[in-house]
């Protein structure tokens, strides 16, 4: 083999060293399965899991009633850890209603969900804290795949309450309908006999997350070219 030969061959092999050196140097940081949050995702995800807390001080659930009885209508909200009518009567006309038809009485102390629920949403509050300190794209991932399975639970939840009190009637009301329920809808509007329930879910925490939860799920599913917004730069990994 020729001299030039020889020094071509090595140049070639220099070429591809420094090539694949290039490319683990740019692709390093972004293929990372632990990488790093950049900071605006950290505090993004902070205001998320503060919003959480709204919980404790903002009804989850709105459930209304329009009946002859009640022309401007009737209602409860359903809280974390509580159950209050919309005005101070509300609960009480409520369960009067229920009565007639055969439903139970809607007793919040009874009710056990109502017990627990303040206590999963402060594992969502401080667990969320602990994934932006914790500041890796894993943690938020887990974090916010908690947070949906908890939201889907609680809609699980509730449709089952509903069913369990709109058809486990009473056999001596007052008034009974062959084959008929009264469970609410979780969306929507329903009319039960001459009421209509419209149910509804207030400006509270589901509502405020949407759209930044929204934008952990769109940038972090995107394909690893796209990740690097939400994560730290080459040059900072170091620092």
């Amino acid at each position: 083999m020729s001299h030039g030969s020889r020094v071509a061959g090595h140049e070639r092999q220099h070429e591809s060293r420094v090539s694949s050196h290039e490319t683990v140097a740019v692709a390093g940081p972004l293929v990372t399965r632990d990488s790093r949050l950049a900071t605006p995702t950290r505090m993004l995800l902070i205001f998320a899991a503060l919003l959480v807390g709204l919980a404790w001080v903002r009804p989850l659930w709105h459930i209304g009633l329009v009946a002859p009885q009640y022309p401007e209508g009737i209602g409860m909200f359903i809280w974390a850890n509580q159950i209050t009518g919309e005005h101070p009567q509300d609960l009480h006309s409520l369960n009067g209603l229920n009565h007639y038809i055969g439903m139970k009485a809607i007793v919040p102390e009874s009710i056990p969900e109502l017990r627990f629920m303040p206590i999963v949403l402060g594992v969502l509050v401080v667990s969320g804290l602990g994934a932006a300190l914790a500041g890796r794209r894993k943690v938020l991932l887990a974090w916010t795949a908690c947070f949906f399975l908890v939201a889907l639970a609680g809609l699980a939840d509730f449709w089952r309450w509903g069913y369990d009190y709109g058809h486990d009637l009473d056999p001596t009301a007052a008034i009974k309908v062959p084959g008929m329920s009264y469970q609410p809808p979780l969306l929507g509007t329903k009319q039960l006999l001459a009421v209509r329930v419209t149910p509804r879910c207030p400006a509270t925490v589901p509502a405020l997350l949407a759209s930044p939860l929204r934008r952990h799920v769109g940038e972090l599913a995107r394909s690893r070219e796209e990740w690097h917004p939400l994560l730290v730069e080459p040059g900072d990994e170091a620092a």
